[in-house]
């Protein structure tokens, strides 16, 4: 199995004086232990499980960029961008930017988005759920045109949502034959069809209704003419290793459990004053002991 982290909260030792050398050294630690993935939730305002509108939050494809610099291997991910933040060619190209320069590690993670109150106070646009439904296929549909081939497809996109006159992308992403594209949720009418329609991956919560999650993608796939196991399955949640790491051995085993189910990847939310030693933490005591899962 591998592991991934989001960075949950920014609310860091130091404060914003010190965010940056945080941040690179969260990228530091993480990649050299062997991490598969660095994610940052896609957020104007930090979320009421956090702290709320008062609590600090980075944009996220700022900071995607900087851990960009001080890392090598992982893939660079926002979990998950959401689909009212930006026009669908200004996401593409956003995406081909960090893959360009983080030498082909960028991953596009979508959903529909859920946070109504940071749209309505900086002023973004915040369709109905059902709108946002539409507005991710199409997403979906124009990011693939443009990752086709060496230009993008540049044939005009008429959709109901979006009207894009010349699709094209230079330069073009590093990554072939483009990004891997990871879907959010586990709704099984609308968000799971499109991950067997289009995603490479999907990323659902570890709860007891997991495996019927994972059974209904797999019929789905069936329908699709997918190859259910060329889908990565990833999973996310707070990861606690408990003080000074004493909780390391029964993640190791909850992660071990989720394997046995065919989760691929798990990715902890790392939260606290002090990221980097839970990092750590998690990098020397749950990253190896699941290595075999």
């Amino acid at each position: 199995m591998k592991v991934g982290l989001e960075l949950g909260d920014f609310a860091w030792e130091g404060g914003a004086a010190r965010t940056a050398a945080t941040l690179a050294a969260i990228g530091q630690t993480a990649d050299d232990a062997g991490f598969a993935l660095i994610g940052v939730g896609d957020h104007v305002w930090q979320g009421p499980h956090a702290g709320g509108p008062e609590a600090p939050m980075l944009e996220c494809f700022t900071t995607l960029a900087a851990l960009a610099v001080h890392t090598r291997r992982c893939l660079l991910a926002p979990i998950v961008a959401g689909v009212h933040f930006r026009q669908p060619g200004v996401l593409a190209k956003a995406v081909t930017t960090l893959d360009v320069l983080s030498g082909g590690r960028a991953m596009l993670g979508l959903g529909v988005g859920w946070y109504e109150d940071e749209a309505r106070g900086l002023g973004i646009p915040y369709p109905s759920l059902s709108e946002r439904f539409e507005m991710l296929e199409e997403t979906i549909q124009i990011c693939l045109r443009m990752w086709d081939g060496e230009r993008g497809d540049e044939r005009p996109y008429d959709g109901k949502h979006y009207r894009l006159a010349r699709p094209l992308n230079l330069p073009q992403s590093i990554s072939r034959p483009r990004p891997p594209i990871l879907i959010g949720g586990g709704g099984e009418k609308k968000t799971l069809p499109l991950v067997a329609r289009y995603a490479d991956a999907c990323n659902l919560y570890p709860g007891p209704d997991l495996p019927a999650k994972l059974a209904v993608l797999r019929e789905l796939c069936e329908a699709e003419g997918r190859d259910y196991d060329a889908i990565e399955k990833t999973v996310i949640f707070p990861f606690d290793t408990g003080e000074d790491g004493a909780k390391a051995g029964e993640l190791a085993e909850q992660l071990r459990g989720l394997a046995g189910l065919g989760v691929h990847t798990a990715i902890g939310i790392i939260s606290g004053p002090d990221p980097v030693r839970q990092v750590e933490v998690i990098g020397k005591k749950v990253v190896p002991a699941v290595a075999d899962a």
